[in-house]
């Protein structure tokens, strides 16, 4: 059974205040027949970043991907190389009526090292670098604001150095990279471990677990 953490264990006191006054915001271009929305994300190894959406209540389904590159259909090797301009990414479906863009914007920040730019714990690389793809213009408005907010009660020197970006195609990643954490736990645990992942965020945002 997956363990689910309530969102607000992730929640620094702006963005608290940043999530409640906006709560009733929803983006409506950016969503599928359904009614579900998508948002793109990127935390260095998608694996990870799967696995930390995964965990909440409201999120449908996460992909793994590449965006951000110019290379039409890109794969694990090409991107791992650094040739395309893509970076590991995870797409999610979610339910916004369950969780707000917002909920997901926190988790996000709380899930990566944002003062570094072209690499993200032990991977080094554009190709592991961190940022938010917005579909529109609402989506940007939000994350440019929770940005922000982090620079204004981030208790570490460095800046934040996190890009914000337009969306542009996502290439769903090879299918042994879908669930891999789930699918390879030991593998998984091995290497999170070993890449400190969990290390430096503690550094950075204190015990969120």
């Amino acid at each position: 059974m997956r363990k689910y953490y309530t969102l607000t264990a992730l929640l620094l006191p702006a963005l608290a205040i940043f999530v409640t006054a906006h709560a009733d915001t929803v983006s409506k271009t950016n969503s599928d027949g359904d009614g579900y929305a998508v948002a793109i994300f990127a935390g260095g190894c998608f694996w990870c970043m799967e696995e930390a959406y995964d965990e909440l209540d409201g999120v449908i389904s996460t992909t793994s991907g590449y965006t951000g590159g110019s290379t039409k259909n890109p794969n694990y090797q090409m991107v791992s190389a650094g040739i395309t301009g893509h970076t590991e990414a995870v797409q999610v479906k979610y339910n916004p009526r369950k969780i707000t863009y917002q909920e997901l914007l926190v988790a996000f920040w709380k899930n990566i090292d944002p003062t570094t730019n072209d690499r993200q714990f032990c991977d080094r690389g554009s190709q592991y670098r961190p940022g938010i793809f917005y579909h529109d213009s609402e989506q940007q408005r939000l994350a440019e604001e929770s940005k922000q907010s982090i620079e204004n009660t981030k208790t570490f020197p460095e800046p934040v150095v996190t890009e914000i970006t337009q969306a542009t195609e996502f290439y769903p990643a090879e299918k042994y990279h879908q669930d891999y954490y789930l699918k390879n736990p030991l593998r998984y645990k091995l290497y999170k471990h070993g890449c400190g992942r969990d290390r430096r965020l503690e550094q950075l945002w204190g015990e969120t677990g």
